[in-house]
């Protein structure tokens, strides 16, 4: 008897993604271990949805998704975090993000040589190190996809294949231990921020302003100008903007043969109008918005990201491949421990840095911010890392990691 085929469209994927962050709020209420260990709600509901989906597979039903929506929520993620690249947070951020892009850099790099070192032992392709190295790690799925073509023209058989898989490993991975490092670190060393965490509300408080008022009216506006000039929908028309310009910016990348993320065009769009609306104020940019929107994107697309986790290719994939994986993450943990933690200063904000170090190093700066997030919710703001590292893992070390991909491969195809 065939299995059937369940075909989604991308609302119905927007929709089944929304839910699963709403599931994985639900699950860390209901299972403290997840809050303890510092899981965002969306890895969770995710890792709920993947493990779901391979347990149906070929057994009950199959799924087949339009992930249309998945690719334009990544690239409005990084749009905003472009949008946050203010000269003038650079110039705050000061020379810890030029620290912070060299220890990133050395990871991508030694990345490689482990990868390089291990496929040596397990004598298959050095060109498979690299694939389950900073390919898949330090790049994300985006590099692995990107990078792939050129791997299998080097005689790579299935290398598109094999990154995807090995990068989806390392989202995992990072999802699970960004937020867990960084909240072992805090409470290792007895760690505080500069500015306490806000008081949890009183429920009679909570109950009291819940209560309906007799007035359910709307509010009403001076004049309709008002609502035309909202700096909520200010921000949304910048990164939909910059969403397009990007586009054109992607397309020149490429046709200079240079392999980036199609995000990078995007956040560098994103950088100009943000700065120029810094010295000219033409649409009045509101940062806290610009947040709040990345915020909402991030959730639902780490949502669909594992949703549609292949777990079967990872379960497939040869003992190799495992243990060249299990080597980076144990690299990335003592990276982010021995050298993230110590350089950036060994205090609060340097904690929830290594915590982000090891989302973007494993998979995505999606990863790196929801993580941080998370920490931050529960120990206090941790403003700093918020400058540095989305500027580091969304921005420079993907400049840098083409080129080191790019220049190992050549030397040892």
């Amino acid at each position: 008897m065939p299995i059937p085929l369940i075909k989604l469209s991308a609302v119905q994927v927007l929709g089944i993604a929304c839910f699963g962050v709403a599931l994985g709020n639900w699950l860390k209420h209901r299972l403290p271990v997840f809050d303890k260990l510092n899981i965002p709600s969306s890895i969770v509901g995710g890792l709920v949805f993947a493990v779901t989906t391979l347990l149906l597979r070929d057994r009950v039903v199959n799924f087949e998704m339009d992930l249309v929506l998945q690719a334009i929520l990544m690239n409005a993620f990084f749009t905003t975090i472009g949008m946050g690249a203010s000269l003038r947070l650079v110039k705050e951020g000061g020379m810890q993000v030029l620290v912070f892009f060299g220890i990133a850099t050395l990871g991508a790099v030694l990345q490689n040589a482990v990868g390089i070192g291990l496929a040596n032992v397990l004598n298959v392709s050095p060109l498979l190190g690299i694939i389950s190295g900073s390919v898949a790690l330090t790049g994300g799925p985006a590099t692995a996809l990107a990078f792939g073509k050129t791997f299998e023209d080097m005689g790579v058989a299935g290398a598109s294949a094999v990154g995807v898989a090995s990068a989806m490993f390392g989202i995992t991975a990072g999802g699970l231990m960004g937020g867990f490092i960084g909240g072992l670190l805090i409470k290792r060393d007895h760690l505080k921020a500069k500015i306490p965490p806000p008081p949890a509300p009183d429920p009679e408080v909570v109950a009291y302003h819940n209560e309906p008022t007799v007035d359910t009216g709307v509010s009403k506006m001076h004049d309709e100008s008002e609502a035309e000039e909202n700096h909520l929908l200010g921000s949304v028309i910048a990164i939909a903007v910059a969403m397009a310009l990007g586009t054109l910016i992607s397309g020149w990348f490429t046709s200079m043969n240079l392999v980036l993320p199609s995000y990078v065009g995007a956040m560098i769009a994103a950088a100009i109008i943000r700065n120029v609306d810094d010295h000219t104020s033409f649409l009045k940019l509101s940062q806290r918005h610009i947040d709040t929107i990345g915020n909402i994107a991030l959730y639902i697309f780490i949502v669909m990201a594992l949703l549609t986790l292949q777990l079967w290719q990872i379960a497939t994939l040869a003992l190799p491949f495992l243990i060249m994986l299990i080597g980076q993450i144990v690299l990335v943990f003592l990276m982010c421990v021995f050298l993230a933690y110590k350089s950036m200063g060994s205090d609060y904000e340097a904690a929830v840095m290594a915590g982000g170090f090891c989302g973007f190093m494993l998979g995505t700066t999606a990863n790196a911010m929801a993580c941080m997030d998370v920490i931050t919710r529960k120990h206090g703001p941790a403003p700093r890392a918020f400058i540095v590292v989305p500027l580091v893992g969304a921005f420079l070390i993907d400049f840098t990691n083409a080129i080191i991909i790019t220049g190992m491969a050549n030397f040892f195809k």
